[in-house]
């Protein structure tokens, strides 16, 4: 009997502290990496990379490039510091270079051979490494809400041309008359651009298409990465394309991949450059892939990327990203890109030329 009555007690005191270690479980500190995902978000942006240099450049440009940087980087940075998501910062940044005449993208598209706009973009979620993309679209004023609207209305990846604005309609965006991506300044490009018989890269002024006379009319694509305060990444690309382009050409801009890449295990990245070989480079992939299948950091897989694989194949070009641990990388070889940082601190910087 005495046995089973200290049977009982062992039990009863057994289960007694069970429960006391479990009703305390909740009240156990959380790790340093939920800390580090709750207080690392970050975002940075580019306008286009190519022969930018300060002589070439007035006081009143300069300053209406920075102004319109600094605009647009604040306008994703104040939705992630109250919490939105890395997606809704990427989409509505891009809005506002996309709505303005300073960049290949939107507003101030360049012109095709045929005097057309055809506009391209992509955006990718970290997260869920869904995707969506649109290329060839002349009545759609932001691109980058359409591919949005791609990836997360349809089944599918990417929709081009009459397809994808009649989708944009179905879908509720704002449509408007192809002159509403007019301006002087492009339509003039594009006159001494066929004056001449070449083809000018909008990014570049050190190719076969290089036309001396628009070398310093430099005005690129647009594109942002963003990481979010509940770790996610995100990144989107956005422009105009190449002057004079013809043949439905489309560039690196759209394809994911090349243009555009989001992974929360790596870094999300946006592509400006020579679209021929950020496509067959596979650039904004190959720097993540350099980070989960080689342990390179941002830093060291961009550079590896840019200043030797890119050249090496011929092209130019550069890129901005964001890791997943809010670490940010501004990578280049031509003479200046339009950039912008703001990390989690608040610490915002903006560049345009070369070290």
């Amino acid at each position: 009997m005495k046995h089973l009555n200290f049977l009982l007690l062992f039990v009863v005191i057994f289960f007694s502290c069970e429960n006391k270690n479990t009703t305390n479980t909740p009240d156990q500190p959380t790790t340093d990496k939920e800390n580090n995902t709750e207080n690392n978000f970050g975002i940075i942006i580019h306008g286009g990379a190519g022969t930018i240099l300060k002589k070439n450049m007035s006081d009143s440009l300069e300053a209406a490039y920075k102004a319109k940087l600094e605009e647009a980087i604040k306008t994703g940075y104040a939705i992630l510091e109250k919490g939105g998501s890395s997606l809704d910062a990427i989409e509505k940044t891009i809005n506002v270079m996309e709505n303005s005449p300073l960049f290949n993208a939107g507003k101030g598209a360049v012109f095709t051979n045929e005097g057309k706009n055809e506009l391209d973009a992509s955006i990718m979620d970290g997260k869920t490494l869904n995707a969506g993309a649109v290329a060839g679209v002349t009545t759609v004023k932001n691109p980058i809400n359409l591919a949005r609207a791609v990836m997360e209305k349809s089944e599918h990846v990417m929709f081009a041309r009459e397809g994808a604005e009649q989708f944009a309609e179905e879908q509720g965006l704002e449509i408007v008359d192809p002159s509403y991506f007019y301006t002087d300044k492009r339509m003039n490009s594009l006159k001494r651009a066929q004056k001449r018989e070449q083809v000018e890269l909008d990014h570049d002024d050190k190719t076969v298409f290089y036309d001396p006379f628009i070398k310093d009319d430099k005005f690129g694509t647009v594109g942002c990465a963003a990481l979010d305060k509940n770790g996610n990444l995100a990144a989107g690309t956005s422009t105009g394309g190449m002057t004079n382009k013809r043949w439905g050409r489309v560039g690196d801009a759209p394809i994911i991949g090349a243009g555009t890449y989001a992974n929360n295990k790596t870094c999300a990245v946006s592509s400006t450059g020579w679209g021929e070989y950020f496509i067959r480079g596979v650039v904004a992939y190959d720097i993540s892939a350099m980070m989960e299948y080689g342990g390179k950091s941002l830093a060291e897989a961009a550079k590896i990327v840019i200043q030797q694989k890119v050249p090496e194949m011929g092209g130019d070009g550069g890129i901005i990203a964001i890791d997943h641990n809010g670490n940010m990388a501004m990578e280049f070889n031509t003479a200046g890109m339009y950039r912008a940082s703001i990390d989690k601190n608040g610490k915002l910087e903006i560049a345009i030329y070369g070290e």
